[in-house]
């Protein structure tokens, strides 16, 4: 048994060498660490990664145990520069390290594979560990019962769980006792510890601030200052693996998701059951013969060994693009997408042919469809995805068919106004629920409602012809009187300059409107009279908050009043019908008319009145 060793920077972060001397199979008298060790821990350590923490530890464990253990550290070699640290993953640290125990005639103690042959291939004396794959009981496993689907540890709170199934479930208090830093640092180290030796075990992603570790069947996630304002350990796991039999689907939606779907998107809420579904549906293919793989970030879908998972935050969205044509799946499951890339990759697997079932957040199906709009055009959506599966409480609770149609737009009547027309219906029915089609330069979503024809692009003429005419006069009033036909108001001595010469102006917007176009004179009493007729009708006085800085005025509702059409009154004069956002926002540029005037309103202290 050597009395000189030189351990690696694998061993150390594994805590193997103080193991090993505790348990007896290591004796020495003298342990060497050649300065690039600690070098290289000292970066991990500053990037605020978990190993750089774990390394530094174990060293520090080594010489508490040397008194003991009758050995001593020595720290030899030059200490590599900053830019060779970085590029440790090269070989240059491992190098430095072989040739000390060479110099040194000590034993080189290493757990890479690939440093121990390179030491015997050169005829250094070495012992390669080999990490022990055998899973053990994690602390974290303490907060998790049959029925735990996630447990969320926060320090200096008491530890809570959410117990239940996908949409029905509890968030209940695991213990009294809060969390402890120290006792987060501990599990921390432990789950990266484990993460590197278990077969079953990676580090998907390792940042400043986070970590994020797939173990087992666990999904872990580590954050800590200055990412987070104090250390959290989230772990989510499923608590059930269900096959398609287990989902009440009709025969209808069976046979198109076994013969004819290839452009599948699973939307739904957080917690609702959409991995597992998926995971459910990369099963019944496999079932069927078909070549089926995954990109995942991280890889958490629990699936049997013959469907390849792979992690796109270990790779590139080219390579994964390369590898996923090469190897021609017939169905790529793509788990959480979030980002551009992501889209635009799914959408390209798919124009190429493979059979593509992308997961999605969103709090209804339509959601998910208008998360590719501006990512790809608008005539390759049905392309790209035919079938939207939405999840609610654990089942699919909605599912819509995706087709392209020439035609005239719901709400339209003018054939000539006919156009490419994306319509999304209700599968199980055949009933029309949405359009999505080109409206003068934007791209807009409208829902088909019985009973209510014209009027969503009523609302939505009436705004784009708002916008249109504000770039000309700072009051305007718009009334649309049919489906091809508007009247808009707006004062006097503007009219002239709006139609323009030869009405080249108004034809111009007719024509990118669909709409005929009627010019009136708006005169102050008048506008006062609408903007009191707007307060009728039902219509409230809404309270809000107004935030302005140098560019913006911004008008903040309560919630309740998201989507809602406000119209804003200053000093008793209708100024104009302004669009609140998903959020309950209204944002308006100080750098036009309307801004100015509101702006001014509101430094001058006139009263500013917002009705719906």
């Amino acid at each position: 048994m050597a009395e000189k060793i030189v351990p690696d920077t694998s061993v150390i972060i594994e805590g193997l060498v103080s193991k090993k001397i505790e348990e007896g199979e290591l004796k020495p008298k003298i342990i060497i660490f050649h300065e690039a060790v600690l070098g290289e821990l000292e970066h991990q350590a500053n990037q605020n990664r978990e190993t750089g923490y774990i390394g530094l530890e174990e060293i520090k464990k080594l010489r508490d145990l040397a008194p003991q253990y009758g050995f001593t550290i020595e720290h030899k070699g030059q200490r590599p520069d900053e830019f060779a640290i970085k590029m440790a993953k090269s070989g240059g640290v491992d190098n430095l390290i072989r040739e000390l125990a060479r110099n040194e005639h000590a034993m080189l103690i290493t757990a890479d594979r690939v440093q121990a042959l390179v030491a015997e291939a050169k005829g250094i004396i070495v012992t390669f560990i080999e990490f022990e794959t055998t899973p053990k009981r994690l602390t974290l496993e303490d907060f998790f019962d049959a029925t735990t689907m996630s447990a969320h540890l926060r320090e200096n709170v008491a530890p809570f769980a959410k117990r239940g199934m996908p949409g029905n479930w509890k968030f209940e208090q695991v213990r009294d006792e809060l969390l402890t830093q120290d006792e987060l640092k501990d599990m921390a180290k432990e789950i990266v510890e484990e993460a590197n030796m278990r077969a079953d075990g990676f580090i998907e992603m390792q940042r400043k601030g986070s970590t994020i570790v797939q173990l087992g069947n666990f999904r872990i996630v580590i954050t800590k200052p200055p990412l987070s304002d104090g250390w959290e350990i989230t772990a989510v796991r499923p608590v059930k693996i269900l096959v398609m039999d287990d989902y009440d689907l009709s025969q209808k939606l069976k046979d198109r998701i076994a013969k004819q779907a290839e452009g599948i998107l699973i939307a739904g809420a957080p917690g609702n059951g959409k991995s597992t579904f998926a995971q459910a549906l990369a099963e019944f293919y496999a079932k069927q013969g078909k070549i089926v793989k995954t990109v995942e970030a991280p890889r958490d879908l629990q699936l049997s060994d013959n469907i390849t998972q792979y992690a796109i935050s270990h790779g590139t969205p080219q390579e994964i693009h390369d590898i996923l044509l090469l190897s021609r799946p017939d169905y790529t499951i793509f788990d959480e997408m979030r980002n551009t890339e992501d889209f635009e990759l799914f959408a390209d697997m798919r124009l190429a042919g493979v059979g593509m079932i992308g997961v999605v957040h969103g709090t209804n199906p339509i959601d998910a469809i208008q998360r590719f709009l501006g990512k790809i055009e608008l005539g390759v959506i049905p392309s790209v995805i035919d079938t939207v599966l939405f999840i609610k409480d654990g089942g699919v609770s909605k599912v819509f068919s995706i087709k392209m149609e020439v035609k005239v737009p719901s709400g339209m009547t003018e054939a000539d106004l006919a156009r490419p027309v994306v319509t999304i219906t209700d599968f199980e029915t055949g009933k029309l629920e949405y359009e999505i089609y080109s409206y003068g330069d934007q791209t807009v979503v409208i829902p088909v409602k019985p009973g209510t024809r014209g009027s969503p692009i009523h609302a939505l003429a009436a705004k784009q012809i708002e916008e249109e005419f504000l770039a000309y006069v700072d009051k305007v009033a718009v009334e649309v009187i049919s489906d091809n036909k508007c009247i808009v108001y707006v004062p006097g001595d503007s009219i002239a300059g709006i139609i323009g010469k030869q009405g080249s102006n108004i034809e111009r917007m007719e024509k990118e409107l669909g709409l005929s176009i009627e010019v009136r004179e708006l005169a102050r009493s008048q506008m006062r009279q609408q903007g009191r007729d707007a307060s009728g009708g039902g219509k409230q006085r809404l309270k809000y908050e107004a935030h302005t800085d140098k560019h913006t005025i911004t008008l903040f509702l309560e919630k309740h009043y998201a989507h809602a059409d406000v119209d804003i009154i200053v000093d008793g004069d209708f100024l104009l019908t302004a669009k609140a956002s998903k959020k309950a926002i209204i944002k308006i540029k100080k750098d036009n008319n309307i801004g100015s005037i509101i702006a001014k309103a509101i430094s001058a202290g006139k009263t500013v009145e917002l009705l719906a």
